[in-house]
C-alpha cells in the first residue's frame, strides 16, 4: 500500500512540473560588436531553437540603452526552418567597459501569450571611445569618408567617439 501511494505521488509530482513544455530557446552568446569602419556599437544576441515554435511567434528583446532614456527594442518574428536566431539592437552610444547592460527577452505565441522569458545582462570589455567620432568609409562602396581623410590623406589622429555625459 505504502509503494503503491509513493508511486502514485511521484507520478502526481512529474505531472506537476512545467506546464506548457520546455522553453524553446536557448541563448548561445551574447557581447557587443564595435564596428570600427562605420563607428557605431551594438548588442548581439544568438540564440539556438531547441523546441518547435508555432508559426507566427515573435521575439521581443528591450535593451538597455547605455546613453540613459527609454531602453531600446527589438521584433522579430521566428521562422520554423530557422534554429539559429540572432538579435542584433539598433545602434547604442556611451558603451562602458565592465558595466553589465541589462537585457529581456520575451518569446510570444501568435496569440500573444509569453512562452519564454530570458533576462542576462551583457558586458563589454572595452569602452565605445575605441571608436572613430565618425564613420571611416561611406556609401555602398565603403569610399573615404571626404570629412575625415582630407585630400585623401590619413589624418595623424582619429577623433574618437565621445559620450556627452
Amino acid at each position: 500500500m505504502l509503494a503503491a501511494s509513493l508511486v502514485l505521488a511521484g507520478t502526481a509530482l512529474a505531472a506537476c512540473q512545467r506546464e506548457t513544455g520546455p522553453d524553446p530557446l536557448e541563448l548561445t552568446g551574447k557581447m557587443f560588436i564595435f564596428n570600427y569602419r562605420l563607428a557605431y556599437a551594438t548588442y548581439l544576441i544568438t540564440l539556438k531553437k531547441t523546441e518547435p515554435v508555432p508559426e507566427g511567434t515573435v521575439v521581443t528583446a528591450i535593451f538597455e540603452n547605455p546613453a540613459g532614456g527609454a531602453p531600446l527594442r527589438l521584433d522579430r518574428k521566428l521562422f520554423a526552418k530557422l534554429d539559429k536566431v540572432v538579435l542584433e539592437s539598433p545602434d547604442v552610444t556611451c558603451v562602458k567597459k565592465e558595466r553589465p547592460y541589462s537585457v529581456t527577452i520575451d518569446v510570444k505565441g501568435p496569440d500573444g501569450t509569453v512562452l519564454q522569458t530570458l533576462k542576462m545582462t551583457v558586458t563589454s570589455d572595452l569602452d565605445q571611445d575605441v571608436l572613430p567620432a565618425q564613420a571611416l568609409v561611406v556609401g555602398p562602396a565603403y569610399d573615404k569618408n571626404p570629412d575625415i581623410f582630407k585630400n585623401g590623406k590619413t589624418p595623424k589622429h582619429f577623433e574618437t567617439a565621445k559620450c556627452p555625459f
